[in-house]
C-alpha cells in the first residue's frame, strides 16, 4: 500500500472513530500490510504504535467494544479488534455454545501497560452471562492497541472471551462430566467408601480399576472444549451431578466390626484374618486381617485343623451312609498308614463316643479311624477332595471386581500318612477363612452358595446341592459344639449358634480357627500362633457374632 493512500485514511480517523467499531477497523486495517490470512484475519502491522493507550482511551475503546458485544452487534464489536474476522467467528461461537441469553458487563478499568502484549494498556472487566437459565459471573481483560496515527483497536485473542481461553478451544454450556476421581467402592448402603477400611484398601482399589461403576450423572455447567469436542476443563459447576460408584456386598456396620475384632487385645498382636457372609445368598459382609503377610482372610492358605471336620462328617453321612449317632470310638491313639496319630491336651478318651460326641468334643483319633476305615478304599483316599467339590463348592473361585484369593485344596491323590490326616484338617490340607465361613454358610444355609463381593458376580454351583439328612446332622452337631462342646468357652447363650474350633499344627507353632453361623451370618477366623481355636479366633468370632 503506498503512503498517499496512509496519509488519506489517517485523515479520515477522528470522523470514522464516532462511529465505533466500524471506523477503527477501517482505519486500522488500512494500515495493515499485504492480504488476508488463509482464516480472513489482518494483523495488525508495523504502524503499531510502541507507546500504550493511555489509561483514559484504552477504558474508552474498550467500553465502545463491550456495548457492541452486549448488544449483540457482533460485527460491530469485532470491527474494534485487529483480526475482525477471527473475533466475529469467536464472539458468534461464545453465543451458539453458551445458548446466551444476554451478557453484561461492569466493573471496566484500566490495569496500565500489558504485561503480555507489547505497547498495549490492559482494560479488566467482570463478565454476567445468562446462560440456559443459570447465571454466569466471571472476570476477563482487554489489551488495546493504537496505531503510530492514533487509532485504537482491541487486540484479539480468544482469552478475550474467557481467561486461558485456547485459539482451537470453545466455551460450551451443557452436561459436565459428574468428577474426573475414578468411581468410588462403596459398600451395600450406596454411601459407605470401603477405603475407609484399612483392611479394604487394597481391595476397594482393585475394584475401581475392574468392575463398571453404575448411578453416575451429569451435573451441568460451562465447559472448555477441544477442536475434537472433548472436555479440557469444567470452568462453571452450575448443579453438582453425582460421582459413579461400585457397589459392593460389604456390610459397613459388620465390616466396622471385623476391623475391631482382628485386633481385639487377647489376640496380643498375632496375626488374624476373619471373613463374614450371608449364608443365604453368599454375600461377602465383612473382610478384616492384621499382620505384615497381606490379606490372610482371603489368601492366607493355612491347614485349616479341626473346622475340615465339618467335610469330613459330611463324607461320612454322604458316603459311608453313617448318621450323627454312629460309632466314633476316641480313643487315646491310633495308628493308619503306620503313622500314629493323636489327640489334643484336654480331650477325654471315650470308647463309646458318637460322632457326635467326637464332633462336640473335637476328637482327632475318632475322625482318623472312622475315616481312614470308611473313606479309603483299596489306598483311594479321594473321597474328602470329592465330597468337599460336589458339595461345598471347593473350586476356582472369583468373587468379583478382580480381587484375588487363594484357592484352598484337599489332594483327590493323596499318599501314605497324609491319608488319614486329610481328615482332621492337617497334611495337604490348605484353606482360607473365606473358604471355612463358606463350609458353615453351606451347612446352616442348606447348600452352598459361592461368595461374591459384587452382587451381580456370576456364582458357580456346586455338583449337587447337601442333602436335608446330612445338613440336620451337621447343624445339630455344631450347635452343640457352641453350647456344650470346644466352642462353649465363647458362644454358649448365643441364640441359633453353630461352630466348630479348629488347632492346626504349623512348624513350630500352632494356629487358632473358628468357624460359626447364627441366624444371619456365618464367619470364619485364624489367629496365627494361636494356641487354640476358641482362645484366638473365638473372640474374634464371638464379635462379630454378636456385632460387639
Amino acid at each position: 500500500m503506498n503512503k498517499p493512500m496512509k496519509v488519506t485514511l489517517s485523515g479520515m480517523c477522528a470522523a470514522l472513530l464516532v462511529f465505533g467499531g466500524i471506523g477503527v477497523y477501517n482505519i486500522v486495517h488500512g494500515l495493515s500490510a499485504g492480504s488476508s490470512d488463509s482464516d480472513g484475519s489482518r494483523p495488525l502491522a508495523a504502524g503499531v504504535s510502541n507507546t500504550p493507550p493511555s489509561d483514559a482511551d484504552a477504558a474508552s475503546r474498550t467500553r465502545a467494544f463491550l456495548a457492541d458485544w452486549s448488544a449483540r452487534h457482533v460485527d460491530a464489536a469485532a470491527g474494534g479488534t485487529d483480526v475482525p474476522d477471527a473475533a466475529a467467528r469467536a464472539l458468534r461461537d461464545y453465543a451458539k455454545g453458551l445458548d446466551l441469553e444476554k451478557v453484561s458487563f461492569g466493573n471496566i478499568a484500566p490495569a496500565g501497560p500489558s504485561a503480555v502484549t507489547p505497547g498495549a494498556t490492559k482494560v479488566t472487566f467482570d463478565v454476567t452471562a445468562q446462560v440456559k437459565g443459570w447465571t454466569w459471573h466471571y472476570s476477563s481483560a482487554v489489551a488495546v492497541l493504537k496505531n503510530t496515527n492514533g487509532a485504537l483497536a482491541i487486540h484479539w485473542n480468544k482469552s478475550v472471551l474467557y481467561p486461558g481461553l485456547g485459539e482451537d478451544q470453545t466455551l460450551s454450556a451443557g452436561a459436565v462430566p459428574a468428577s474426573d476421581v475414578p468411581a468410588k467402592v462403596v459398600a451395600s448402603d450406596g454411601k459407605t467408601d470401603l477405603s475407609t477400611f484399612p483392611s479394604l484398601r487394597d481391595i476397594a482399589t482393585t475394584i475401581s480399576k475392574n468392575a463398571k461403576p453404575t448411578g453416575d450423572s451429569a451435573g451441568t455447567g460451562i465447559t472448555v472444549r477441544d477442536s475434537d469436542g472433548s472436555v479440557s476443563e469444567t470452568v462453571k459447576v452450575f448443579s453438582k451431578g453425582r460421582s459413579a460408584v461400585v457397589r459392593t456386598t460389604i456390610d459397613a456396620g459388620i465390616q466396622s466390626v471385623a476391623e475391631k475384632a482382628v485386633k481385639d487385645a487377647s489376640l496380643q498382636s498375632k496375626p488374624a484374618g476373619t471373613v463374614a457372609l450371608d449364608w443365604r445368598n453368599g454375600h461377602i459382609l465383612g473382610i478384616a486381617y492384621t499382620g505384615d503377610d497381606g490379606n490372610i482372610a482371603i489368601n492366607g492358605i493355612k491347614s485349616p485343623g479341626s473346622t475340615m471336620k465339618i467335610v469330613t462328617s459330611a463324607a461320612l453321612f454322604d458316603q459311608a451312609g453313617l448318621n450323627a449317632s454312629s460309632s466314633a470310638p476316641c480313643a487315646d491313639a491310633v495308628t493308619a498308614n503306620s503313622q500314629t496319630f493323636h489327640n489334643d491336651p484336654g480331650v477325654r478318651p471315650n470308647l463309646d463316643a458318637s460322632l457326635l460326641q467326637a464332633f462336640a468334643v473335637s476328637c482327632n483319633t475318632s475322625f482318623i479311624k472312622d475315616g481312614f476305615n470308611y473313606l479309603v478304599h483299596d489306598g483311594d483316599a479321594s473321597a474328602l477332595h470329592d465330597e468337599a467339590v460336589n458339595v461345598f463348592g471347593m473350586g476356582n473361585w472369583s468373587i468379583g471386581g478382580g480381587v484375588a484369593t487363594t484357592d484352598p485344596s484337599i489332594p483327590a491323590d493323596v499318599q501314605g500318612g497324609d491319608q488319614a490326616a486329610q481328615f482332621i484338617g492337617q497334611g495337604k490340607v490348605t484353606a482360607t477363612p473365606l473358604f471355612m465361613a463358606s463350609v458353615a454358610a453351606t451347612v446352616r444355609g442348606a447348600g452352598f452358595r459361592q461368595p461374591v463381593i459384587l452382587a451381580d458376580q456370576r456364582q458357580v454351583a456346586a455338583p449337587r446341592p447337601i442333602s436335608a439328612r446330612t445338613a440336620g446332622y451337621l447343624q445339630s452337631m455344631m450347635r452343640t459344639t457352641a453350647t456344650s462342646g470346644t466352642a462353649a468357652p465363647r458362644l454358649s447363650g448365643l441364640a441359633g449358634v453353630g461352630a466348630k474350633t479348629g488347632t492346626a499344627e504349623e512348624g513350630d507353632h500352632t494356629n487358632g480357627w473358628l468357624t460359626a453361623y447364627n441366624s444371619h451370618i456365618a464367619v470364619a477366623a485364624l489367629v496365627e500362633g494361636g494356641s487354640s481355636g476358641v482362645d484366638s479366633a473365638g473372640h474374634v468370632v464371638r464379635r462379630l457374632l454378636t456385632g460387639s
